[in-house]
C-alpha cells in the first residue's frame, strides 16, 4: 500500500508531505484544483517520462518521493535482481528531475533505471485514470481480463514464450533459406572456380622453383657447353694432353720420391694428394651438372605452360603468389561445403520450428479451452454487479472467436453488452459514457479479487452517473477497500461519503501571485462541509450539510 507521499517544487506544489491508511481513501476538490497533478507527481515515482516543465518557476529541481508497504515476492525478485535491498517489503521510491530534464531515481537510497521504477509500479498500484475507460474498447484488454478470471497466467506466459520462440525460429529459417538461395545462384560461378582451382594442382613455392628452372633451361645449351669444357679440362678426351687429375697426380709421385732427400717434400706431396682429391670430387660434380642439364624443347615447353597458367590464375584472381591462389581455393571450397552445411542447418530449423508450432498450438488450445470453460461464469459474475449498479435489464456476455496466432494465443475475445438485453453488441458500440463506467468499475473490482494488486486509483471512474447508481458504485468501491487500498477522486457525494479517510485538494494564489496547490486531510465537520459543498455548488445551504451528514452517517 501507499503509506505516504513528499513532493518538492512539482508544478504547482511547493512541498508536500503527506500519510495515506488502508482501505478506501477518498479525495475531492474543485476543478482545476491540482487533483491530475498530484497522480502526475505519482506517475513519476511510477517510472513515468519526465521533463523541465514538471519543476516550479524559479526553481532547479522537483522531488516526488513514495514510501510503500506490503511488497510481494514479485518485487522482491526485481529488488534482487538489481541488487536493492528488500527491506522486508518496505520501499522508498525517490526521483529527482533536474533542469536538463533529467531525472535521477532511488528505491530505498540505491541509484536505479527508470525502467525498474516502471517494472516496480506494476506489482504496486494501477491507476485507473479517466482515458483509460476506452480501454474497455480494446480486445486485447478484454481478452487480458478474461484470462485473469480464468486463471491463466501461466499458460498466457508459456504461451507467449513459445510464440516468441517460434517467431525467433521462424527468422533465422528465413533468413538461411534466403542465403541458402542467394548461394545457390552462384553455385556454378563458386563450384567452376573451385574446380579449376583444384585441378591445378596447386603448392607452395612451385612458382619460383619453375622460373628458376625455366632460366636454366632456356640457357641449357651455353650452360652444357661451359661445364664440358670444364669437365674436359679435368679429363681431356684427346690423348695429346694431361688432365689436371693426372698432372697431379704425377707431381705427387715425384715429390714423393724426392721425400728421402728432400724432407720438405713430403709435406707437399701431402699438400698435392689433398688438392687433387678436391679437384676429382669439382670435377664429379661438374659432370654431375652436365648430365642433369636437359636440352629437351618438350621439357621446356611444359615448363612454359605451367608458368603460363600459374600467371593466368594469379592474374584472374588477383593474386601475387601461389599461397594466395592456394587460400582463394580453399575459400571456394568452403563456400561449396558452406552449401551443404546452409541445407542440413535448414532442415533442423525446419524440424525445430515444426516441434515449436506444435508446442504453441497446444498452448492456443489448452487456452482455449479454459477461455471458453469460463467465459461463461466471468459474464455472470459481471451482469451480477452490473444490475447491482441498476442496469436491470442488461445483457453480458463474452465471446470467444478464433484470431490471427499471437503472443497470447489464437483466441480474441469481445465484450457484448446491451442496455435492454436486446441484441447484445460490442461494448464499444452500443454502451453510454455512464454504461462504460460502471462496466469498467465491475472489471476493476473483477480484477482486485485476482491481482493482488495492493493499491488501486480511480481518478473519477464515476463520471456519468449520480443519484442512487453513483451510490452503489461508492459501495462497490468501498467493498473492494475492504481487501486493499483505493483511492477514489471523486466529484459524486454519494461515493466520497463512503471513504474511510478523506483529502480535499485546493488551490490558492499567493502573495506572489502565483498558484499553490495543497492537500488536507478532513474529518468530523470540515468533512461534512466538504460533501455538502459537492451536493450544493459554492453555496453551502443548511439543506446540504443536513443532507451530507445523512450520507455519512449512513455510511
Amino acid at each position: 500500500m501507499l503509506g505516504s507521499l513528499h513532493i518538492e517544487n512539482y508544478i504547482l506544489i511547493d512541498s508536500l508531505d503527506i500519510s495515506f491508511p488502508e482501505g478506501l481513501v477518498i479525495i475531492t476538490g474543485q476543478t482545476g484544483a491540482g487533483k491530475s497533478i498530484l497522480l502526475g507527481a505519482l506517475s513519476l515515482v511510477a517510472g513515468a517520462k519526465a521533463d523541465a516543465t514538471m519543476i516550479s518557476d524559479g526553481k532547479d529541481s522537483c522531488v516526488v518521493e513514495a514510501e510503500f508497504d506490503g511488497a510481494d515476492e514479485k518485487v522482491r525478485s526485481l529488488l534482487d535482481e538489481n541488487d536493492v535491498e528488500w527491506d522486508d517489503g518496505h520501499l522508498i521510491i525517490r526521483r529527482v528531475v533536474n533542469r536538463s530534464g533529467r531525472s535521477r531515481c532511488f528505491v530505498n537510497d540505491c541509484p536505479v533505471t527508470v525502467q525498474l521504477l516502471a517494472d516496480l509500479s506494476a506489482s504496486l498500484v494501477d491507476v485507473h485514470s479517466q482515458h483509460k475507460s476506452l480501454l474497455l474498447t480494446d480486445h486485447a484488454f478484454q481478452l487480458s481480463i478474461l484470462d485473469h478470471y480464468a486463471g491463466n497466467a501461466e499458460l498466457v506466459a508459456g504461451c507467449r514464450s513459445e510464440w516468441q520462440n517460434l517467431q525467433g525460429l521462424r527468422s533465422q529459417l528465413a533468413s538461411l533459406k534466403d542465403k541458402l538461395q542467394r548461394a545457390d545462384a552462384e553455385s556454378d560461378y563458386v563450384s567452376a572456380q573451385y574446380r579449376q582451382l583444384e585441378a591445378a594442382g596447386l603448392r607452395a613455392g612451385e612458382l619460383e622453383e619453375l622460373e628458376a628452372e625455366q632460366k636454366s633451361l632456356a640457357g641449357a645449351e651455353q650452360i652444357k657447353e661451359a661445364l664440358s669444357a670444364v669437365s674436359d679440362l679435368f679429363d681431356p678426351s684427346s690423348d695429346d694432353r694431361a688432365g689436371i687429375a693426372a698432372g697431379l697426380r704425377e707431381a705427387q709421385r715425384q715429390l714423393e720420391r724426392l721425400a728421402k732427400f728432400l724432407p720438405e717434400a713430403s709435406d707437399l706431396a701431402g699438400r698435392l694428394e689433398s688438392s687433387r682429391i678436391e679437384l676429382e670430387d669439382i670435377s664429379s660434380e661438374v659432370g654431375s651438372l652436365d648430365r642433369k642439364i636437359d636440352l629437351s624443347p618438350e621439357h621446356l615447353e611444359a615448363v612454359d605452360n605451367r608458368l603460363s597458367l600459374l600467371y593466368t590464375l594469379l592474374k584472374k584472381h588477383g593474386c601475387n603468389t601461389v599461397e594466395e591462389l592456394v587460400s582463394v581455393r580453399d575459400g571456394f571450397a568452403n563456400a561449396v561445403s558452406d552449401n551443404d552445411t546452409l541445407a542440413e542447418r535448414i532442415e533442423d530449423l525446419e524440424k525445430e520450428v515444426a516441434s515449436a508450432t506444435i508446442r504453441y498450438d497446444r498452448l492456443c488450445e489448452e487456452l482455449h479451452s479454459r477461455r471458453t470453460a469460463s467465459a461463461g461464469g466471468f459474464a455472470d459474475a459481471i451482469l451480477d454487479d452490473l444490475r447491482f449498479l441498476e442496469l436491470d435489464r442488461s445483457a453480458f456476455s463474452v465471446s470467444v472467436q478464433p484470431c490471427a496466432p499471437g503472443a497470447c494465443g489464437k483466441d480474441a475475445a469481445a465484450f457484448l453488452f446491451s442496455a435492454t438485453g436486446a441484441n447484445p453488441q460490442d461494448v464499444s458500440k452500443c454502451a453510454s459514457g455512464g454504461e462504460i463506467s460502471r462496466i469498467m468499475l465491475c472489471l476493476k473490482a473483477m480484477m482486485a479479487k485476482f491481482v493482488g494488486m495492493p493499491t488501486l486509483i480511480f481518478d473519477e471512474i464515476d463520471t456519468g452517473v449520480s443519484g442512487s447508481v453513483a451510490d452503489k458504485m461508492g459501495r462497490m468501491i468501498c467493498r473492494m477497500g475492504g481487501d486493499m487500498q483505493v483511492f477514489s477522486i471523486t466529484h459524486l457525494p454519494q461515493v466520497a461519503a463512503k471513504g474511510s479517510a478523506h483529502y480535499v485538494v485546493s488551490k490558492e494564489i499567493g502573495a506572489d501571485g502565483v498558484a499553490h496547490s495543497s492537500i488536507r486531510k478532513v474529518e468530523g465537520a470540515q468533512r461534512v462541509n466538504e460533501i455538502a459543498r459537492l451536493l450544493s455548488g459554492a453555496t453551502i445551504t443548511d439543506a446540504a450539510v443536513a443532507n451530507a451528514k445523512s450520507l455519512l452517517d449512513n455510511c
